[in-house]
C-alpha cells in the first residue's frame, strides 16, 4: 500500500511498468471536469473510473481485494477515509468473483487513512482495502492497473 500526493507520483514509477500511464492520466488538466464514467488509458491493462460516490459509515465498510488489478485511488474533492489490512492478515476472501476481480471480507480494517484532495492510495493484490468511508459524497478517480 502507498499513500502520497500526486506531486510525488514520480517516486513510484519504478514500482510497476504501467504506473507512468496511470499517473499521466491523473495529471490531466481537465481531470476535475471529466464526466463520471470509464476511460480507457491502455486497453484493459490500464483504465480509469471517474466517480462521485456516496460515502458510508465505518460500520458499513467492507474490506475488498483484487487479484488481477492494482487500484490507484485519487481524490479530486472531499475527504475519504480508506481502511487497509494486509491480505495475509485476513486471508483471501471467498467466494471471489473472478469476472469482477473482487472478493469481500467481513474483517475490520487494521488501519484507517484519511485521503484528501490531491492524494492517492495504491492498493496492490497483497492489500485489502475498505474504500468510501466518510460522510456525504466526494469526487475521485480509481485507476485500475493490470498487475
Amino acid at each position: 500500500m502507498i499513500l502520497d500526493t500526486l506531486d510525488n507520483a514520480k517516486l513510484y514509477l519504478d514500482a510497476h511498468p504501467r504506473f507512468a500511464k496511470a499517473f499521466d492520466f491523473l495529471r490531466r488538466a481537465d481531470l476535475a471536469s471529466l464526466p463520471c464514467g470509464t476511460y480507457e488509458i491502455d486497453g484493459k491493462d490500464v483504465y480509469a473510473s471517474v466517480q462521485e460516490p456516496s460515502l458510508r459509515p465505518l460500520s458499513s465498510a467492507k474490506l475488498e481485494c483484487h487479484r488481477k488489478y492494482i487500484d490507484i485511488q485519487y481524490i479530486i474533492s472531499g475527504t475519504e477515509t480508506m481502511g487497509w489490512s494486509p491480505l495475509c492478515a485476513i486471508g483471501l476472501p471467498e467466494p471471489f468473483d473472478e469476472g469482477k476481480d473482487v472478493g469481500f471480507a467481513a474483517d475490520k480494517p487494521q488501519s484507517l487513512l484519511d485521503v484528501r484532495p490531491g492524494m492517492f492510495a495504491v492498493f496492490f493484490p497483497t492489500d485489502a482495502h475498505a474504500p468510501l468511508i466518510g460522510e456525504g459524497t466526494n469526487r475521485k478517480v480509481v485507476v485500475k492497473v493490470l498487475a
